[in-house]
């Protein structure tokens, strides 16, 4: 094992977010080994690590194994397969965004594996990821947070710690979605309504600018919306898992969030008309 200055490091996904991830963690001098299910996706990053064919080839030696999947379900199923070939010292750190049912399974998990466990998600979409520049909001025991620290410092701009216990992070990350996404729909809306009654629809984003109003997202995804610019920073169809998590914790706490189900319904609406692998702002494309 490697020293906890600079632990090695195992990335298990390297789409969107892990690629850039992994560059960073590689950029910071630590030694890096990735992992993707869909093998090409991990190739271009044999520049600065080393891209494991196998999962288990992928963990050996590793100090911390990061696992940045799509769901709870190809987290569980890919911690799953290494059952019996992680070090007794291992951290895992869960930086997937998974939802509070999810993370119980996570953290269930972790105790039957008998690996130490950060619940970490982030905030941020593709260039933050890549600019080492993503909001950790991280949950785990205080003795194990030197451990990960140089792999959150690498990849993000700062490091919140909300709880002893893993799952905190995982359920502020929702909180923190729902303001995401009530940001992204009502811009949406506005400059649709902007639209209908007659005028440009640019005239709401130069009202708002400025202003209490405003913020860098508001103009960032307003604009991309008004060219049709939609590459993705963070799919659409993410986006609508992300409200679906939303929902479930926030049925299974007793709270009834007054805009989410019509969010839901229109990015869903967004996603059935073939906007889905496009960014969250095609969200517009469907008003």
């Amino acid at each position: 094992m490697s020293s906890s200055s600079t632990p090695s490091v195992a990335l298990l996904g390297t789409g969107t977010m892990g690629a850039g991830m992994a560059r960073n963690i590689a950029a910071a001098g630590l030694p890096l080994t990735v992992w993707n299910r869909s093998p090409e996706k991990a190739r271009p990053l044999a520049d600065v690590a080393t891209v494991a064919d196998d999962l288990v080839s992928a963990v050996e030696g590793a100090d911390v194994v990061v696992t940045m999947l799509y769901d709870a379900d190809s987290v569980v199923d890919t911690m799953e397969q290494l059952r019996g070939h992680l070090g007794a010292d291992t951290v895992w750190l869960q930086q997937s965004t998974i939802g509070v049912e999810g993370s119980d399974r996570v953290v269930a998990l972790a105790a039957d594996l008998g690996v130490m466990l950060v619940d970490a998600p982030v905030l941020g979409t593709k260039k933050p990821a890549e600019d080492g520049a993503l909001v950790v909001l991280a949950a785990g025991p205080s003795d194990v947070r030197d451990r990960v620290a140089p792999v959150l410092d690498a990849v993000g701009s700062r490091t919140i710690w909300v709880a002893e216990e893993p799952g905190g992070g995982s359920r502020l990350k929702l909180a923190a979605n729902a303001w995401v996404v009530t940001v992204l729909e009502g811009v949406a809306d506005s400059l649709t309504l902007t639209r209908e009654l007659g005028l440009d629809p640019a005239l709401f984003l130069e009202a708002v600018s400025g202003g209490a109003m405003d913020a860098p997202y508001v103009q960032l995804k307003g604009k991309a919306m008004l060219a049709g610019s939609y590459e993705p920073a963070f799919a659409l169809s993410g986006a609508l898992k992300d409200v679906d998590l939303i929902l479930a914790a926030a049925g299974s706490a007793g709270v009834d969030l007054a805009a989410m189900p019509g969010i839901r319904d229109h990015l869903a609406r967004a996603v059935d008309a073939g906007h889905g692998d496009e960014d969250m702002a095609a969200t517009y494309a469907a008003h």
